[in-house]
């Protein structure tokens, strides 16, 4: 336990040089259910730490589902292994827990490779919780990084807590991608605190430059980049975006991204005849949403809960300001001087719009927020700090196949009985 503090204690030192040298290099399995072609923040954080890793001279493989014709082996332009094993998703890119189906597959793998380390993501990729399982049986130390929040007052919920607590037994260390996330994830899985360290996401800010030039002179342009569902905050645009139309006429709505709920933006914008005001743009490409955010003055987040929300981050990176709900992890991204948070009601984020509108009016976008989100956010400061995991729990004695064994039988007796209580 005295370990794990010290490791949650240093982590997130801001003493970190890139140009730092790794103790000691490592074979490394990252293992999820959602990965390239598929398109997302995990599939992201995955690639590009998985490449930071290579470069600074760990051996790299990724294990994913098969997607369609891409099964087998494959490299990423980085160097990185990729092992696509033909495990077919149910819902949603997610496989059915794969514990035996998947064992001679992640077995092979693992023994092939000679991994040191399995790095699972994301709770509901129930492959890498059974990788870690199997990881933990084979004596090899296991890592966990969540992406997400869970709540615990639904029924989907509440199971899925309780598979995420019985994967959770034996795991050597978590990391979460926001202190907000951190709190949850303790919550969920019951682990010790000093066991789950919080480890930021990041963003490549060569990609997120300010173009000035891009913006239309004489108006306000606010940006949504968001997946149209409920979770995003949809009602919530629904409800601001006209009576901000109908308080600054110079104001124009430009929304990027596609989703079940698009139909009643659709709907709200032929109800109060904002065609030639809001913009909807449909799914945008990585290089569509640089566009689309150069074109802005200011970006509008409603969500309604996130652990980490990297849009903010590459929206400040182009030099907007942003105006975002008060939930989750959204504090903890951006300093005050770049945000504005407001409770996710209606009235208040439309008081803290009618806040920015007259600001961006005379500050337009500049160069200034870029510079220091790119001092900020790196995935070389996250692949050092993400060694420092694995240089922390490699001083540690895996548990034996008995110990194992015997943790994960203990949590899943009490789960059973929850369940028959429930």
């Amino acid at each position: 336990m005295a370990l794990n503090e010290e490791i949650t204690r240093n982590l997130l030192d801001d003493d970190v040089r890139c140009d730092d040298k790794p103790a000691r290099c490592y074979n490394v399995a990252m293992v999820c259910d959602f990965f390239h072609p598929n398109v997302g923040g995990v599939e992201n954080h995955i690639y590009q730490l998985s490449s930071c890793l290579k470069l600074r001279g760990h051996k790299v493989v990724v294990i994913t589902h098969a997607y369609g014709k891409r099964t087998g082996v494959r490299y990423l332009s980085s160097g990185v292994k990729v092992y696509y094993i033909p495990l077919l998703p149910i819902f949603n890119q997610t496989t059915f827990l794969p514990l035996l189906n998947g064992l001679p597959f992640i077995r092979q793998i693992l023994i092939r490779e000679q991994i040191e380390i399995i790095h699972g993501h994301q709770t509901f990729s129930s492959t890498s919780l059974c990788a870690l399982v199997h990881g933990s049986i084979m004596r090899i130390r296991t890592v966990f990084t969540d992406h997400s929040l869970f709540g615990f007052d639904s029924g989907a919920a509440i199971h899925m807590n309780k598979v995420f607590r019985c994967c959770m037994a034996d795991v050597t260390h978590v990391i979460c991608v926001s202190h907000t996330c951190k709190e949850n994830t303790v919550l969920r899985s019951r682990l010790y605190p000093g066991m789950v360290s919080a480890i930021p996401n990041a963003l490549d800010c060569r990609l997120f430059t300010p173009n000035p030039a891009n913006r239309t002179q004489g108006r306000v342009t606010i940006v949504i980049i968001s997946r149209l569902a409920y979770r995003k905050g949809v009602d919530l645009m629904i409800g601001v975006i006209p009576p901000i139309c109908a308080q600054f006429p110079d104001v124009h709505f430009i929304i990027g991204g596609d989703g079940p709920m698009r139909i009643n933006l659709e709907e709200m914008r032929e109800r109060h005849q904002l065609h030639d005001r809001v913009e909807l743009r449909g799914n945008r490409s990585q290089v569509q949403v640089h566009e689309d955010l150069t074109e802005g003055d200011i970006f509008l987040n409603c969500s309604l809960t996130e652990a980490f929300c990297i849009a903010i981050a590459e929206a400040a990176s182009c030099g907007l300001s942003v105006v975002s709900t008060n939930v989750g992890g959204i504090p903890e991204v951006l300093p005050p001087h770049m945000i504005r948070l407001a409770p996710a009601t209606v009235p208040d984020l439309v008081a803290a719009l009618a806040d920015a509108i007259p600001v961006a009016r005379v500050k337009p976008p500049s160069c200034e927020y870029h510079d220091e989100i790119e001092a900020m956010y790196t995935w070389e400061k996250v692949s050092i700090k993400t060694e420092r995991v694995y240089d922390r729990i490699a001083e540690t004695e895996p548990s034996t196949p008995i110990e194992a064994l015997n943790r994960y039988i203990y949590e899943l007796f009490l789960v059973c009985r929850l369940t028959l209580l429930w």
